[in-house]
């Protein structure tokens, strides 16, 4: 009967040891060395420009920078949920520049590339390189599942006055231990360069590994974000000029709902920023009634006074 005691009390000082080691494995991210400038590195606010600084620049300046931005948009699709793809193809996607859609098998009904790949990292990996391989000359990306609503015009404000050959990964940045990266529900952005040095890592399985090699398994967003660290890239935070988030993993009437609760005095202003990118959790039918309410509900009359226009890809029938 001792000895039995005995095994049990070991086992339970065991197991708490191993709980233990759980948790402390918990507070970092697995796999990642921090060198001590990561200690002290922060994400950055992006915002977009203000209309004083548009209106600094000539008519000719506007005009190139406008045509300059162009979007090519990595659409992750299931083919289980076929009606997700054809809504965005049908909404949204019609106003990327280039949108191409990547799924994890062929499918009949589905026009997109097929990755031959069942797990998620892998297949973001893969849909990520053929971007950077096909992209021709544009030189933003931005990776959504096609479950998200994006307005791409508001994307290409964003990033007008930055340099796409500067590293810039951006969406909606959160922090998990010592790891920051951008919420992939909510869309991620990455300009040519960030997407260079994070292909070029790819190659490099001892910093950004195909099939992880943690003891529990990392969501794709926080596998991109441990490989573009090593690069040097560091998430960064999406934001209009009051500090409001663009790149949302809520809809609409979610986030009103949410400034309702906090019985907000103005409530669409406590919801959202007039210049958002992105919102999330949307049924296809929600999402056609917001390409409708975006893009074609107009008041009659009314002059928004924008500084420049962002022209449609060229053959494209969007909105």
């Amino acid at each position: 009967m001792l000895s039995e005691g005995s095994s049990f009390m070991k086992g339970i000082a065991l197991g708490g040891t191993f709980c233990l080691l759980l948790s402390l494995l918990g507070s970092f991210t697995p796999g990642m060395q921090s060198s001590p400038e990561d200690h002290h590195h922060h994400h950055h606010h992006i915002k977009a420009p203000t209309k004083d600084e548009l209106q600094s620049l000539s008519d000719s300046q506007m005009v190139e920078l406008s045509q300059r931005v162009r979007v090519y948009c990595v659409i992750m699709v299931q083919p289980s949920v076929l009606v997700y793809w054809s809504t965005a193809k049908d909404t949204w996607g019609k106003h990327c520049d280039n949108a191409v859609f990547y799924s994890s098998e062929s499918a009949k009904a589905l026009e997109a590339v097929d990755l031959n790949e069942q797990d998620e990292w892998a297949k973001l990996r893969k849909a990520l390189k053929h971007a950077y391989d096909n992209a021709g000359d544009l030189r933003w990306f931005f990776v959504a599942r096609s479950t998200t609503f994006a307005i791409i015009e508001n994307l290409k404000y964003l990033v007008l006055a930055k340099d796409p050959n500067e590293p810039f990964y951006i969406g909606h940045a959160m922090k998990s231990g010592e790891l920051e990266y951008v919420e992939y529900q909510s869309g991620i952005v990455l300009s040519y360069e960030a997407l260079k040095r994070l292909v070029n890592v790819f190659k490099d399985e001892d910093k950004c590994p195909e099939r992880g090699r943690a003891l529990w398994k990392l969501s794709e967003e926080k596998q991109l974000a441990i490989c573009l660290k090593y690069t040097g890239v560091f998430a960064e935070n999406g934001e209009d000029i009051q500090g409001k988030r663009l790149f949302n993993s809520k809809s609409v009437g979610s986030l009103i709902q949410d400034s309702m609760d906090k019985k907000n005095l103005d409530v669409v202003e406590g919801c959202c920023s007039d210049l958002a990118i992105t919102f999330s959790g949307m049924s296809p039918n929600q999402m056609q009634v917001m390409m409708f309410g975006v893009y074609r509900l107009r008041p009659y009359g009314h002059n928004f006074h924008d500084s420049l226009i962002f022209l449609p890809p060229e053959g494209s029938d969007n909105d």
